[in-house]
C-alpha cells in the first residue's frame, strides 16, 4: 500500500470511530438480525438492495474497523466523482470501487476491476438494482452481481435487506428522519449455473429475508 494509501486507511478508521459508528448506533440506530451469518473472512461478496447512501455506511459499521481496508462498496463512478466532496466520501470515508456504468464510456468490462479486486482477496458490497430505489421497494436485479459471483465460485455470497434507509434519507433530500435501520443477513447463498438463474436466486435470496423482516418473523 502506498504512503498515500495508507494515510486514507487510518483516517477512514478514525472517521468511522468517531464519526460513523457514534452515528449509526446513537442517532439513527442500527438493530441486526443474523449478524451470526457475516462473513468472518475475506474476500466474500455482500448483495443487499439500495434505498439509500446510508446503506453504504450501515452495512461498513457492521464489520471490524481492522476489515475496513479490505472491504469496497461498488457505487457509479459517474456520480461519486462529480464533485471534490464526493470523491473525499467516496476514496476516504467509504473506500469505494468505483465502476463505469454502461454506454459509450464504458471502454471495458465494467466487472473487470470487481472481478481484480476479489482476487486480491478484497471483499465487495453490491447492490443489483444498479441504484436507489423507492424506500421499502425492491427492483428487478441486474445481472452483475450474478455473473460476478458465478466467476468466483470460492467466494461467499451473502444476501442482505436493509429496512427504513430510505425513509432515514430519502433519495434526492439532504433531510434525515429519525428510524430505527433493521438489517437482515442470510446464510451464504448457494447459486444454481446460468446468469438468469442465479440473478433470480440472488434476488429470491433478498426479497425473502424483505418478507421476513415485515412480518417479523
Amino acid at each position: 500500500m502506498s504512503a498515500g494509501g495508507e494515510g486514507s486507511a487510518r483516517l477512514r478508521v478514525v472517521l468511522a470511530t468517531l464519526l460513523v459508528r457514534p452515528f449509526c448506533r446513537w442517532v439513527v440506530g442500527v438493530d441486526v438480525r443474523g449478524r451470526e451469518n457475516l462473513p468472518r473472512h475475506d474476500p466474500f461478496l455482500l448483495v443487499a438492495n439500495h434505498d439509500s447512501h446510508l446503506d453504504t455506511l450501515v452495512l461498513l459499521s457492521l464489520f471490524p474497523l481492522r476489515r475496513l481496508a479490505r472491504i469496497r462498496p461498488v457505487a457509479a463512478a459517474d456520480y461519486w466523482s462529480s464533485s471534490p466532496a464526493r470523491r473525499f466520501v467516496a476514496r476516504t470515508c467509504m473506500n469505494v470501487l468505483p465502476v463505469v456504468r454502461g454506454g459509450a464510456a464504458a471502454v471495458e468490462d465494467p466487472l473487470a476491476p470487481l472481478s481484480a479486486a476479489l482476487s486480491r482477496g478484497e471483499s465487495l458490497i453490491l447492490f443489483p438494482e444498479g441504484t436507489r430505489g423507492e424506500p421499502e421497494v425492491l427492483e428487478r436485479f441486474k445481472t452483475g452481481a450474478a455473473r460476478l459471483a458465478l466467476a468466483h465460485p470460492e467466494v461467499p455470497v451473502v444476501p442482505v435487506y436493509l429496512a427504513n434507509t430510505g425513509r432515514n434519507l430519502p433519495r434526492g433530500t439532504a433531510l434525515f428522519v429519525p428510524f430505527v435501520v433493521r438489517v437482515s443477513v442470510g446464510e451464504p447463498v448457494a447459486l444454481p449455473a446460468g446468469v438468469r438463474e442465479a440473478t433470480a436466486c440472488l434476488e429470491e435470496a433478498v426479497r425473502s429475508l424483505a418478507s421476513s423482516a415485515s412480518s417479523g418473523a
